[in-house]
């Protein structure tokens, strides 16, 4: 496999399917944890790694160490392998994902970004999703039933429990106390925010084709799909949110070795469910007019990852981030008719955003 994104949460458990089941690792990507990536060097004995800053190329303990995303992309074309798992988070995963299926290489996603801001121009009978949810909606469908709707699970994030009146409050620090499990830093603050699961609607919507889809919360995070089919009834995924999961099926194709633990549902005991509510997650509104009209995904991201970017730097509060992207949609409107405009698009509305006074 060419794993992008390989000291992430997603690189890490790829790398525990690939050690479990004897995969070849042909090709790391990494960011800036040079630690663990050097022992998984060690470990999977990769042809070629690639880091995202050349100034940590000195302590890549490999004979064959390259940096940037041109150098990413040069790996998925010299590379033999025919599978690709992108574990890229943002926008920076949209080149690599286009360039492997343009080299006719099977594609693991899990970077999202790459459906939301380019969907339309990409060749989705070649991905297969690694997202929890998106993974949950395939295993479902292996059935073919004429489907009515289609449902996706959130956590709620960091606040779902916060008093309303609290959230003009919220840090950086309160916004990655995940309540269920620890991610990186951005998927954490889209899950306080709901930008995370609004976009994984995009990514269903692309990858399953026109329908309806929708979204709850359900708070302990054991189901991750539902489908309501036109006869009434409803099918669930249940699953430990364990990422193993989709990955094996996504490497392999057919699994009947036992990845996660079976869940228990008499120790579970109960389930709760509840609606997201715009009150709470303001993003929410824009929902059904983005799927509408999905090629303005790219509009939300870059406003998402610009306005998180000041975030950080203490520039904005944590209830801004949904203002600026409410701001930016309703500002640029049109949808990107080449991957060309998409690119030109991205760097206007990250020019907007970070340039609009809150």
């Amino acid at each position: 496999m060419i794993l992008l994104g390989s000291t992430g949460s997603i690189g890490v458990n790829a790398l525990k399917i690939a050690e479990q089941f004897h995969l070849n690792v042909d090709t790391l990507v990494a960011g800036r944890n040079i630690d663990l990536l050097n022992g998984q060097i060690k470990r999977h004995n990769p042809q070629r790694v690639v880091v995202m800053r050349d100034e940590d190329r000195i302590f890549v303990d490999h004979h064959d160490v390259r940096s940037g995303e041109a150098e990413i992309l040069r790996a998925i074309e010299e590379s033999d392998s025919n599978h690709v798992i992108n574990a890229l988070v943002g926008f920076v995963g949209f080149r690599p994902t286009l360039k492997a299926l343009e080299c006719g290489k099977k594609v693991a996603l899990a970077n999202k970004e790459s459906l939301v801001v380019g969907g339309a121009f990409v060749d989705t009978s070649h991905i297969v999703p690694i997202d929890s949810e998106h993974f949950g909606l395939w295993y479902l469908n292996q059935t073919p039933r004429p489907v009515s709707r289609m449902v996706i699970t959130a956590s709620g994030g960091a606040f779902r429990d916060w008093p309303l009146e609290q959230l003009s409050t919220a840090t950086l620090a309160d916004a990655l106390k995940h309540p269920n499990w620890s991610m990186g830093q951005k998927i954490t603050i889209d899950s306080a925010s709901m930008v995370n699961k609004l976009f994984e609607l995009l990514e269903a919507r692309w990858l399953f084709g026109e329908g309806e889809y929708d979204a709850l919360i359900e708070t302990k995070s054991l189901i991750h799909a539902l489908i309501d089919y036109k006869d009434g009834s409803t099918t669930a995924h249940f699953a430990h949110a364990d990422m193993r999961l989709p990955i094996a099926y996504a490497l392999m194709g057919r699994v009947d070795t036992p990845i996660v633990d079976r869940i228990d549902l008499t120790r579970v005991g109960g389930l709760e469910f509840r609606p997201i509510e715009t009150m709470r997650y303001p993003i929410w509104e824009i929902k059904d007019e983005l799927l509408r009209s999905p090629a303005r995904g790219v509009i939300v991201n870059a406003a998402n990852e610009a306005a998180i970017e000041r975030f950080i730097a203490g520039d904005i509060r944590f209830i801004d981030i949904s203002m600026l992207i409410l701001r930016a949609y309703d500002h640029f409107s049109g949808v990107p008719e080449s991957i060309e405009a998409v690119f030109a698009v991205d760097e206007e509305v990250r020019r907007y955003v970070r340039g609009f006074v809150c």
